[in-house]
Parts: C-alpha cells; sequence; structure tokens
C-alpha cells in the first residue's frame, strides 16, 4: 500500500498537466476559425458612372482608394495610350466592354479583334450586351457559342449583360446560358436592372437562380419602380445589397464587383455631386466587407 501513493500522486499530476496543455491549445484554435479573414473581392468602378466628368475618373478614384476601373474597350491605335494612362494613375483595368450587332455575321470578326484587345491589356473578362436586333434567338445562341470559341482561344471570358431578352433576368439568364452553353460564355450580372425591367422580385433572388453562370457583378441601386430610370447612390435605393453580398460569399463567388451609378432621369449631376456620389457608394460598399 506504501507503494501506491507516490504512484498516485504522479498519475495525476501528469493528467492535470495535460489538462493544462489542452485548455491553453483550444483558446488558440478557436481564435484562429474565428478570425480568419474573409477572401476581398476586387471592387472597381465602372468609368462611364461618371457621365460627363469621365475625364475626372482617373484622378479621383485613387483618391478614394479604388485600384480597379471598367472601361469602354479602346480603338486599336488606343490601347498603348491606355495602357500608359492606367500605369500613370495606378489602375488596373478589370473588364472592358465590348459592343457589336450579333445580328450581322460581322459580328464576330468584330469581337475576335476586341478579344485581342482584352488579351493584348490583360483583362480577362469582356462585357457584352447581347441584343437579338430582330434575329432568331437560335442564330445568337450559335453566334455565341461561336464567339464563345474564340474568346477560350485569347483566354477571355464574354459576360452578357442583364438587358432584354436574353438576360432580363435569373430565368432568362438561365435559358441563355443552358442554350449556349459554353465555359467561355457566361453572366454579368447587375443588381440593379433586375428592378429596373422586372415587377416581383429581387436582386438576392434572381441572383440564386443563376449563380453557377455569374463570372462578374455589377453593383448598382434602383428606386425599385418598374422601367424608371431611376439609379441612385449605392445604399440609398431598395437594391438589399449586403444579401446580394451574402449569397455572393455563400457561393464563393471570386470575380470583380464593379460599382457602377447611372444617376436619376431629369435630375442633372454638375462633377461635385457626381464624385461625392461614387465616394459615398464606395463608403458604403466598404462598410459591408472586405474589398481590394
Amino acid at each position: 500500500m506504501r507503494n501506491l501513493t507516490p504512484l498516485l500522486s504522479l498519475t495525476l499530476l501528469m493528467l492535470s498537466l495535460l489538462l493544462t496543455v489542452c485548455q491553453s491549445r483550444a483558446p488558440e484554435e478557436a481564435q484562429s476559425v474565428i478570425t480568419e479573414p474573409e477572401p476581398a473581392l476586387q471592387l472597381a468602378c465602372r468609368i462611364n458612372s461618371y457621365g460627363a466628368y469621365q475625364e475626372a475618373a482617373w484622378n479621383h478614384l485613387p483618391e478614394i482608394g479604388i485600384k480597379h476601373i471598367f472601361l469602354n474597350i479602346p480603338a486599336a491605335e488606343e490601347v498603348e495610350n491606355t495602357k500608359k494612362r492606367l500605369a500613370e494613375h495606378g489602375l488596373n483595368v478589370i473588364v472592358l466592354r465590348g459592343d457589336t450587332d450579333l445580328s450581322q455575321e460581322s459580328s464576330l470578326r468584330e469581337l475576335e479583334s476586341q478579344l485581342a484587345i482584352c488579351q493584348d491589356m490583360g483583362v480577362e473578362y469582356m462585357f457584352l450586351s447581347p441584343k437579338r436586333h430582330g434575329a432568331a434567338k437560335e442564330i445568337i445562341y450559335d453566334r455565341l457559342r461561336e464567339a464563345g470559341d474564340i474568346a477560350q482561344r485569347y483566354g477571355v471570358t464574354i459576360v452578357l449583360e442583364t438587358h432584354p431578352d436574353l438576360g432580363t433576368n435569373g430565368d432568362v439568364h438561365l435559358e441563355t446560358m443552358r442554350q449556349i452553353n459554353h465555359p467561355s460564355v457566361r453572366v454579368n450580372f447587375d443588381t440593379g436592372n433586375i428592378h429596373y425591367y422586372n415587377e416581383g422580385t429581387d436582386a438576392p433572388t434572381e441572383l440564386r437562380k443563376i449563380i453557377d453562370y455569374v463570372a462578374t457583378v455589377e453593383i448598382k441601386d434602383h428606386n425599385g419602380v418598374y422601367n424608371d430610370w431611376n439609379f441612385p447612390t449605392l445604399g440609398q435605393g431598395v437594391v438589399d445589397i449586403p444579401e446580394v453580398l451574402n449569397v455572393l460569399r455563400e457561393y464563393g463567388y471570386d470575380g470583380p464587383l464593379t460599382m457602377e451609378i447611372e444617376g436619376i432621369k431629369g435630375v442633372k449631376w454638375d462633377e461635385k455631386t457626381t464624385r461625392q456620389a461614387i465616394k459615398d457608394s464606395v463608403i458604403y460598399l466598404r462598410s459591408l466587407g472586405q474589398f481590394d
């Protein structure tokens, strides 16, 4: 019996030390899970948001902490000047807006030249409004599928805007994606256009329907009145932007997020008002999450 007491004491001491180690490590592990930062999406501004004052964007965006920009595709002879200007202002072009009439056979040649510019400028996404101009849907589907083949060769993804009648809402976007069925043709989801072109729905609802095909997102607010040109400063309309961001996070979206502020029909904004609307929109978005 005399030999059991030291053995018991040693056992209890070892158990006490083990418990202390486990307790000290558990909070550290829990803290590492809790404090893990969420991935920062690249936040861009569409230069057209400056309206008549687009020249001001080049200095203003860096001043308010924006490093990425969405531009109209430059003419071939302006590419080098555009690249130089971007470098001078510390801006990175993240999406270029292409343009063509898809009802015309020449559209594929036009798109190829624009996709080549995207490649030259190191841009992965080319925005396109897929309007039919009276052509049958099947013709447009076929052309966009061929355009996808071309885009793939240039390492670019064509993103189709939320516009009628091939991208009016989530259901229409989904049908268009299924018909084209090409990995290099995807969706540019425009939150404000959902409310402008539709009634009885909202941006988060429509986003969930099409999220698997969304490659780029434009964050735009709207007053919620059908077909009313009223796209105010972000956070001042009815678009549930916090929930849109929640959906994107839920599905692991990691593409560009572009601000677009198109203003209000009949209300003229001067340069000061335009700058303030864009600055306030940045402040609002940064209050909702981490952005690069």
